[in-house]
């Protein structure tokens, strides 16, 4: 378990094996979540699209840089059934 300490200002910086352990590269964002009991919990601050958008990119109303392919999409569909996919 990583110990951190924190500067006057209430800052702490993250050590480049968690920050690689959460797929952060300098200049992304971090999201914290308030869990009872005094934790937080961390992650990349990814951003998801909506179905809408998926739905639409299906149908060509929205463009995508690269069309999605079955495997992508496969991908997408096993990471939200296993509640992996954020409600952003």
């Amino acid at each position: 378990m990583a110990s951190l300490a924190v500067t006057v200002k209430g800052q702490v910086t993250l050590k480049r094996d968690l920050l690689e352990h959460l797929g952060i590269q300098p200049g992304e964002r971090i999201v914290f979540e308030k869990l009872p009991g005094g934790e937080l919990r961390l992650r990349a601050a990814r951003p998801m699209g909506t179905i809408d958008g998926f739905l639409h990119a299906l149908d060509g109303k929205v463009k995508l840089k690269k069309p999605l392919t079955i495997e992508d999409m496969n991908e997408i569909a096993a990471a939200g059934w296993a509640g992996k996919l954020d409600d952003q």
